[in-house]
């Protein structure tokens, strides 16, 4: 891993108000535990390493010019980078680990998860000799306490774009990205400067050169805000570290990854007009005025995708089929948020995992509502929900993600995923919308099912988690016992969504830590019984997600 050298250990402690009595010590840096063994044991069956089904992403990149493909490759060679930083956050330097490993299957696996813990499996070693993961990766070092970083006294040790390190002295040090990783963020914003000359747009083009600048300095504000701005390129880069799934520990760090993307303007026109809506869904939220007095932004757009490259985050175990970003709250508040639907990956998924477990655990009189219209719905009103809600708690005295720390993530997701089927009941009312409300329903019952098997590890996981066991204890759905299926009470369903919102909306703008995790934890336990029912969809050869096969040969560049 690239790392700070001496003479700058002082620059850095300074500017980040460390101790001056560490200064002349260089960060002593923790590697994973493990064992010197030339090739780990597996330690779970060997079929547990086909519950990826592979798609190739071979996008269609018909009418582009050669400037515009030129910078494809140029931008998935940013994203390369990455994938490689990503790899260092997660796990440390991969090659000591990936040389040991001869079998290509579990070489597969390795990389697929990015380290030998199974993210679809809690995080649990699944090579020999390796310990838990460590819940802050290598974001902090590991013989860290909570109680430590709280009392470290350093203004500037939330800043996402850091990491933290141990001295020699034992004290800690706060390192930016920017200089922890500098030689590859310059070359990717070398990358991304040489791709701004061939692109076609001028909003995208000012766009990558602030992304440039924002890889080097640590100021993602005013690319964000470029970013939104951004509506007249048919290629998109989401690039640089984003995400703060990864830090199980406080839920700050962020991480490194990149989607390239190509978009589709028959369905993103289609899509365009619910950014305006979005007023009139945040004033019919089911909460007192207090809980949706922030104006979501207008200025926010929702379009549609086929993916051509995932890098990093983004690539690590499930992968995302939908995104809703910035996450930067000053810039949703003044500018709304991007919504951008993975169409071609959202399909595979469809086709090849939920369609199949609705078929084995949906209730035969009610597969008719299981749709690929309904999916793609419900995962877009998800992300539209993101920009809904609050951003601060109602005393006015932090967001909501510094109040919730680690817990954010997934009540985030949950509310996510409940509002999303609010919102498509109020469209509905509205005549804004012209599905089923049973279709749904019932489909997003099936994607839950899908969804829960990414494991507790998963933010999305655990709040599909929450959904099932809130809506059960509701009568939204009852099993049977002899058939293993369920059937759902649209009626309760419906009731349930309401109170579920509620419920989570509640504790986001009252920014009450302690009742958020309490409620995670009553609600986020898969029962025995449907364990046993997902474990019936493995038997049965469903897959649990896709990896994929991509790259600039696959894309045809």
């Amino acid at each position: 891993m690239t790392r700070l050298l001496s003479v700058l250990s002082f620059v850095l402690l300074a500017a980040c108000g460390g101790d001056p009595d560490n200064a002349e010590s260089e960060p002593r840096l923790e590697a994973p535990e493990r064992t010197d063994a030339p090739a780990p044991d597996l330690l779970i069956d060997r079929e547990r390493l086909s519950i990826y089904h592979p798609v190739e992403l071979e996008p269609d990149l018909s009418g582009l010019s050669q400037d515009q493909r030129e910078m494809l490759g140029l931008l998935i060679d940013a994203g390369r980078i990455m994938d490689d930083l990503f790899w260092r956050q997660s796990y440390g330097d991969p090659e000591p680990l990936l040389d040991s490993i001869q079998d290509p299957e579990v070489r597969a696996f390795v990389e697929l998860n990015y380290g030998p813990w199974d993210r679809l499996d809690g995080n649990r070693p699944f090579l020999a000799g390796y310990a838990e993961k460590p819940p802050g990766a290598q974001f902090y070092p590991e013989d860290m306490t909570r109680a430590e970083f709280e009392a470290w006294n350093n203004p500037d040790k939330r800043n996402p774009y850091s990491e933290v390190r141990r001295l020699e002295s034992g004290g800690l040090l706060l390192v930016p990205y920017s200089a922890a990783y500098r030689e590859p963020l310059t070359q990717a914003a070398k990358l991304l400067r040489e791709a701004a000359d061939l692109a076609e747009s001028r909003a995208f083009a000012k766009y990558l050169r602030l992304r440039a600048e924002a890889l080097m300095t640590g100021d993602y504000r005013p690319s964000d805000m470029a970013w939104m701005d951004v509506r007249d390129n048919d290629i998109e880069l989401v690039i640089g570290p984003i995400e703060s799934y990864e830090d199980r520990l406080f839920g700050i760090r962020t991480a490194f990854e990149a989607f390239v993307l190509r978009k589709d303007q028959a369905w993103s026109q289609r899509l365009a007009r619910f950014a305006g809506l979005l007023p009139a869904l945040q004033r019919g939220l089911p909460v007192p005025d207090a809980y949706k007095a922030e104006e979501p932004g207008t200025d926010a757009d929702l379009n549609a995708y086929d993916a051509i490259y995932y890098a990093g985050d983004a690539n690590a175990g499930a992968k995302t089929i939908a995104i809703n970003l910035p996450n930067d709250e000053q810039v949703q508040l003044e500018k709304g948020t991007r919504r951008l639907q993975l169409k071609n990956t959202m399909r595979a998924k469809f086709d090849h995992i939920l369609v199949p477990i609705a078929d084995l655990l949906i209730d035969e009189s009610q597969l008719e509502h299981i749709t690929f219209d309904a999916f793609f719905a419900n995962v877009m009103f998800h992300e539209v929900a993101h920009g809904l809600g609050i951003k601060f708690t109602v005393d006015g005295e932090q967001s909501v993600r510094e109040a919730l720390a680690e817990h954010q993530s997934a009540i985030e997701e949950g509310k996510a995923d409940v509002l999303g089927l609010h919102m498509i009941g109020q469209l509905i009312d509205m005549d804004e919308w012209d599905g089923a409300r049973r279709d749904h329903q019932a489909t997003f019952l099936a994607g839950i099912f899908r969804s829960v098997r990414f494991g507790a590890s998963s933010a999305h996981g655990r709040a599909n988690m929450v959904a099932f066991n809130y809506f059960l204890e509701q009568g939204a759905f009852e099993r049977n016992e002899q058939t293993g299926r369920y059937l759902i009470d649209f009626e309760a369903f419906g009731e349930a969504v309401n109170g579920l919102s509620t419920r989570i909306l509640t504790l986001q703008g009252d920014g009450d830590y302690e009742a958020t995790g309490a409620f995670l934890e009553e609600y986020g336990e898969m029962p025995d019984f449907l364990a046993e029912d997902l474990a019936r969809a493995g038997e049965a050869g469903i897959p649990v997600d896709i990896r994929l096969i991509q790259g600039k040969d696959v894309a045809g560049l």
